[in-house]
Formats: C-alpha cells, sequence, structure tokens
C-alpha cells in the first residue's frame, strides 16, 4: 500500500519515481491488443516528461476491456514499460510499486538501479500504470485545496474535509461512472493478466510492494496456474478494509512513539527532554497540549500547532535526529502571537498529488462505513487508546460519501512459490499484517529488522530476492535493516 497510509497522501512511500498525472499519455503507435505483442518504443521518446537520459526502458499500450466480463465492450488503454534481461532470458516479472494510486512503469528502472539489479541479469522487468493511474486510461479531477476555519473543533473541521472531498470525489466519479467503479483491485489483476498475455508469457513473475502485495495476492487467487513466483513486501492485510488499516497502522505509529521517545532519552544532554522514556513522552504530550492551545510563530515564519508536532511524533527511524533536532527548536523558541499564513510551514501540503485514483481503488475495495458520524466515532476510540497515533487514520474518512459499496477482497491459497517480506518496527504495514496474509495465501515470511516501508530492494539481502526468482528458494531467514542514526 507505494501506502503511505498514517499522516500524508502518498508520498512515497515507494522506491518508485512518482510522475505526476498530468503527463500526457503514450502515442497511440505504441498500443496493442491482448491478441498482438506490444509495439515497443523508448519511453523517452513517446512518454512526455520522461527522463531523457533513460535509453533502456521501453515502453507501449497494451488494451483491455473496461469489463472483463465484457471483453468486446469498451476499451481501455494501460501504459506499459519493459527493461529486458541483460543477460540469458529465463522470463518476465511484473512489478507494482503499490499505493495504491502509484504510477508503475518507471518501478523497473529503480529495481534495476538498487541492490535487487539482479532481478534483470534473467529476467524482463515489466511496469504498468494501473487503471486510472498516469499514462493509462484516467479520469481527469482536480484536487480542490479549501480549508476548514482553524477555530472550529476538530470534529468540525474534520467533518468539514469528509464533505469536501466526498463532493469532489462525486463529481469526479461522474466524469465516467464506469471507469471509476471499475477501479478495483480484482480488475487490475485481470488487466495483469491480459499484459502477460499479450506478452506471450505462459507464466510470469510478480514483486509488489505495499498495495501491491494485495494485488499480488488477489492475482494468485485468479491465476495460481500462471505465476512463476511471487515476492510480495511490506505486506498489507488479506483484506482491505480502511478502518481495518487505522487501526493497525495507530497500534504500530503508538509502539514508534515510545521508541522515539526512549532514542531521545538516551541523548538527554543534546535534545534536554529528559533521561527517561516515561519523562521525554510525557514532554511531548505537554508540549503537543501547550501548542494546542497557544500555537507559536517559527523565525522563518511558519506556524506551529499541537497537530504540527503530533505528525512529528511516530516517524520512521532514519529521520529521528532530525525530527528530535526540530522539536527542540520549537520546544527553546518563545511564544510569539499566532499568526497562521496560508500555504506555508511544515504543516502545508506540498505533494499536489490527485487523490481520487487511491480513494477510488479503496473504496470501491473496502467494506468501510460511508457515514461521517460512524468514521468520526471510530476515530474517537482509536484516540482514546492510542494518543498520539490514534489521530493519524486518514483512510476511513476518505470514503465517507463514496457512491457505491465496497466488494472486499477474497485471496485464498495456492501452489505457487510465495515469499513475503515483513518489517518488524514498520507502522505504514506493520508486521502483524504480514503474518496475516501468509495465514490465508501460504508462503514463507523473511523478516527484515528495520521501520522502513518497502526497503528490502535497498538492503544487501535483496540478494534473496534474485536468489527467489532465480531458483524458487524461499527464505524464513532475519535480515538486519539500516542503522538507527545517532543525534546531529
Amino acid at each position: 500500500m507505494t501506502f503511505d497510509l498514517r499522516r500524508k497522501p502518498l508520498r512515497p512511500m515507494l522506491s518508485a519515481v512518482v510522475l505526476t498525472t498530468s503527463l500526457l499519455a503514450l502515442c497511440t503507435n505504441g498500443v496493442a491488443s491482448a491478441t498482438a505483442h506490444p509495439d515497443w518504443k523508448p519511453c523517452a521518446e513517446v512518454a512526455a516528461g520522461w527522463n531523457s537520459d533513460d535509453q533502456r526502458t521501453e515502453c507501449a499500450m497494451v488494451r483491455v476491456p473496461l469489463d472483463h466480463a465484457n471483453p468486446g465492450g469498451r476499451q481501455l488503454d494501460i501504459a506499459v514499460s519493459r527493461l529486458k534481461a541483460t543477460g540469458d532470458r529465463t522470463g518476465a516479472i511484473l512489478v507494482n510499486p503499490g499505493g495504491p494510486g502509484q504510477q508503475g512503469v518507471t518501478m523497473p528502472r529503480s529495481l534495476a538501479a538498487s541492490k535487487a539489479s539482479g532481478l534483470n541479469a534473467h529476467h524482463d522487468l515489466i511496469g504498468f500504470d494501473p487503471r486510472g493511474i498516469g499514462y493509462s486510461t484516467a479520469i481527469a479531477c482536480e484536487r480542490d485545496e479549501t480549508q476548514p476555519d482553524p477555530s472550529a473543533s476538530p470534529k468540525e473541521r474534520a467533518r468539514f474535509t469528509a464533505e469536501r472531498d466526498a463532493k469532489r470525489n462525486r463529481e469526479c466519479f461522474d466524469r465516467d461512472p464506469d471507469l471509476a467503479r471499475s477501479m478495483t483491485t480484482e480488475n487490475v489483476a485481470r488487466d495483469m493478466d491480459v499484459i502477460r498475455e499479450a506478452l506471450g508469457e505462459k507464466k510470469i513473475g510478480y514483486y509488489g510492494i505495499s498495495w501491491g502485495t494485495g494485488l499480488g495476492a488477489v492475482y494468485r487467487t485468479l491465476f495460481d496456474d500462471r505465476v512463476t513466483r511471487m515476492l510480495l513486501d511490506s505486506v498489507v492485510p488479506p483484506v482491505l478494509d480502511v478502518k481495518t488499516m487505522d487501526e493497525g497502522q495507530a497500534n504500530a505509529g503508538e509502539n514508534t512513539f515510545h521508541e522515539f521517545a526512549a532514542w531521545i532519552a538516551r541523548y538527554d544532554t543534546v535534545y534536554h527532554f529528559g533521561p527517561t522514556q516515561t519523562a521525554v513522552a510525557q514532554a511531548l504530550l505537554d508540549l503537543r497540549a501547550e501548542l494546542t492551545a497557544h500555537p507559536r510563530t517559527m523565525p522563518d515564519g511558519s506556524v506551529v500547532d499541537g497537530d504540527t508536532v503530533n505528525m512529528m511524533y511516530a516517524n520512521p527511524r532514519k529521520e529521528w535526529a532530525g525530527l528530535a533536532a526540530q522539536l527542540k527548536s520549537i520546544k527553546d523558541t518563545a511564544a510569539t502571537v499566532p499568526n497562521r499564513p496560508d500555504g506555508l510551514g511544515w504543516d502545508a501540503d506540498v505533494h499536489r498529488y490527485d487523490p481520487f485514483p487511491q480513494t477510488a481503488l479503496l473504496c470501491n475495495d473496502s467494506p468501510s462505513t460511508r457515514d461521517f458520524e460512524t468514521v468520526w466515532r471510530h476515530h474517537e476510540e482509536r484516540v482514546e487508546r492510542f494518543p498520539v497515533a490514534g489521530r493519524f487514520g486518514i483512510y476511513e474518512q476518505r470514503c465517507v460519501g463514496w457512491p457505491v459499496e465496497g466488494k472486499p477482497w477474497d485471496v485464498k491459497a495456492g501452489k505457487s512459490p510465495v515469499q513475503l517480506v515483513g518489517h518488524l518496527y514498520e507502522p505504514v504495514t506493520p508486521i502483524g499484517w504480514a503474518l496475516e496474509m501468509r495465514g490465508r495465501i501460504g508462503g514463507d515470511l523473511m523478516t527484515v529488522e528495520d521501520d522502513a516501508h518497502g526497503s528490502l530492494q535497498d538492503l544487501p539481502c535483496a540478494e534473496a530476492a534474485v536468489t527467489f526468482f532465480d531458483t524458487g528458494r524461499t527464505s524464513t531467514s532475519s535480515c538486519a535493516g539500516a542503522p538507527v542514526p545517532g543525534p546531529r
């Protein structure tokens, strides 16, 4: 799920480079149907905005039916990319970076530049933009960034945001209801099988991250006999329920907060929040309360309030040193008269991405409520149990007012080899989800001792992924992650 499921709209979460959805589509002379091989051309020549230095990646369009039960009906264009194997080719691996809502056409290149580059020695790496995303057939949808009254209560600010987004989602949905309704994990999985057929492959490998792990599990459920090997890194739960996602991330995030507090306590001579984990945790909660009551203007003009610092309390370990320094700076800065500028500061939304494809894929698949009052009650219950991370939940609220009911996944066990990869301390896709998925679909679980989302390709143990795709040999070992940095 490339999910940054806790606090912000997708950042990437994943290692693939996210291209803006406003880029022009691939030229039409790269279109192929499932019965014809793709007409490959250099992506730098046919895809607007492509990195001109990339002379290896090839692009084409593959046509898929909007409705797989009606293959002769309306067709969609799915953008596909390829990095041909550098050595003796033994097959192809489809890849997906997650999201949901991230482009996948750039992922082959990022994998080939990573510590998992050996995957490209004997396999073509095949990326694609799922329906509704990127270069593929999509719905043009502008983002409404109108903000609620900052003096309103937290509930009323949340209601404003939910109703604003529900109105925008309905407008976007109504521009192409058939396409919006069709944006489900199952349909994307069926699109993948059309891609496999267009490539001329009887069987295909798959490497998925985050939401891409759920996509892989659904594909394997539908087409187990067409899978060679499948690797799933940073695994989502076997049922995509946005309430479950918010709950799991809040639980893991609360643990991260207390670990962060313990780390700050270890360096009390640097940060001066307290010499024990308990003292630091209380100091951070006190700072949040103070800034909630009295927002503070920093020397750069940005305004910091309780929500601003709360967003800094449960982040990945690699960010701890920088965040602790920022928190110390905030603590040590004298209070001034609040003057909250529009669109500036640490809490500004700088991502400028279109959230509609992610909302469609999540809500079409989730059997969650569409009612704001119910969502808010769940939010308050989470905050009661998880005082810091309970505030982060955003996914259940995304589906308020969504116009169609969700159809949940029904993933099952299969016979094709599966390697799952879970990250012991990760709050985005908690390790418990990987255990749940393994219980549902089978396979072996390798654990990474870090809190980084989808980091396998960046670690020396990425060699295990290469071995798996080359030989089918899975691993149940533990893999060291990147070390926690010290204070700056």
